[in-house]
């Protein structure tokens, strides 16, 4: 029996990285539970209101935020703040894919196309790695704001 998965990112802003990964992957805010967001509103200013009625203190409203694919195909992300900021690289790791089915020169323009988009968003560019065939099609290392490592592939 195979299992849903969800992706969790400690996080010194929950909510700002939750909305650099929703903006970079399509994904969106789900609103709180119970609730049923008009067309158009801001889940997130939705779940502070949820979360300021059920007597959650404000010092606490940020310290966890979700992102959801809106078709249902990916993992849901979770972001929970925690106290340490990030002291190595990481040992797990998201790859974005911006490219596939591509090849060669197309692919590489492809995800050169992604990195300028995510760095517009405060993605930070790291490396390239041209393609190395039969083993590798080509990628591009990136950083997300907090200075997750992830590839663009």
């Amino acid at each position: 029996m195979s299992r849903d998965v969800q992706v969790t990112f400690d996080a010194h802003d929950p909510k700002a990285l939750s909305s650099f990964w929703r903006d970079v992957l399509g994904y969106v805010h789900p609103g709180p539970p119970g609730v049923e967001l008009p067309e158009g509103a801001d889940p997130l200013a939705a779940w502070d209101d949820f979360l300021a009625g059920i007597g959650v203190p404000a010092g606490e409203r940020d310290t966890r935020s979700a992102i959801e694919d809106p078709d249902g195909r990916g993992p849901r992300l979770f972001f929970q703040r925690v106290p340490e900021g990030k002291t190595a690289k990481n040992r797990v790791h998201l790859d974005v894919r911006a490219a596939p089915g591509l090849r060669g020169e197309e692919r590489m323009a492809a995800l050169e196309a992604e990195c300028e988009r995510l760095v517009k968003l405060g993605a930070t560019r790291v490396a390239r790695h041209e393609p190395a065939p039969p083993m590798s099609a080509g990628h591009i290392v990136m950083t997300d704001p907090e200075g997750n490592e992830f590839c663009l592939d």
